[in-house]
């Protein structure tokens, strides 16, 4: 599940890190939500990756009423190639989306604990994302993303039983390649990210409300240890609740 996330690496260095050639200059974001702007990098016909933003909540091209349509954040990994919503964006629109990390929460006994993850080294790694365009009866366009998720690794099982596919930058040509690299290859590349890439701390409440978009968001709170888990990579599919594509938290 990713339902929260922020970019607040500078961005001459998310530049750097994802090479396009554009310059877009763009302010921190500690809180970012759906339905809002998101950051993609994709690659275009010459093959020079472009920044571009998108609405975050997927609209496929085909859909009639976006009103009536379901704020598709999220998109599953191990069936994105197959599901109606997807199909197409898996063959045609494969995109990166740069974050300086994201939010999840841990159901307690005490409510919902929110944790900043991060990478452990570095300050900025790339999601696998799906974009599309939809265009309304008169000829306007909006284009729109979504993220996707896979099971959890071992580290992010002790929080939520899904997690962002975190792509790394040597497997950025193949994932964006939508010429020649089909949507079932393109599949393959979604997996858990290796246990120690990423680190969890915990943050206030703050994090639940929209509205507060600032540093302080991640500011670390002192809390229990968290439990241990001897599964590799989170609960079985079997065991697992049901991941909504809707549920933020």
């Amino acid at each position: 599940m990713c339902g929260r996330l922020a970019l607040t690496t500078p961005p001459d260095a998310v530049r750097q890190f994802f090479g396009y050639d554009d310059r877009p200059n763009f302010p921190p974001r500690y809180n970012i939500a759906p339905t809002q702007p998101l950051a993609i990098v994709r690659q275009m016909l010459g093959g020079q990756r472009q920044f571009h933003l998108v609405r975050w909540g997927l609209i496929p091209s085909w859909a009639k009423d976006p009103a009536s349509f379901s704020l598709l954040i999220n998109a599953r990994a191990e069936t994105a190639s197959e599901k109606p919503s997807f199909r197409s964006a898996m063959r045609h629109h494969r995109c990166l989306v740069p974050a300086s990390g994201f939010y999840e929460w841990r159901r307690t006994p005490e409510g919902k604990q929110p944790f900043w993850i991060h990478p452990a080294d570095g300050d900025i790694m790339a999601f696998a994302g799906l974009w599309d365009t939809w265009s309304d009866p008169d000829g306007g366009d909006i284009d729109t993303g979504a993220i996707l998720t896979i099971q959890s690794n071992r580290m992010m099982s002790q929080i939520h039983h899904r997690m962002p596919v975190i792509l790394k930058p040597e497997v950025f040509d193949t994932w964006l390649d939508v010429a020649h690299v089909d949507r079932r290859e393109a599949q393959q590349l979604l997996l858990p990210v290796e246990d120690d890439f990423l680190v969890a701390t915990p943050v206030s409440s703050r994090v639940n409300k929209v509205a507060n978009d600032d540093e302080d968001v991640q500011r670390p709170v002192e809390i229990g240890a968290l439990p241990e888990t001897t599964a590799k990579s989170g609960p079985s599919p079997k065991s697992a609740p049901d991941d909504s594509q809707l549920d933020l938290f």
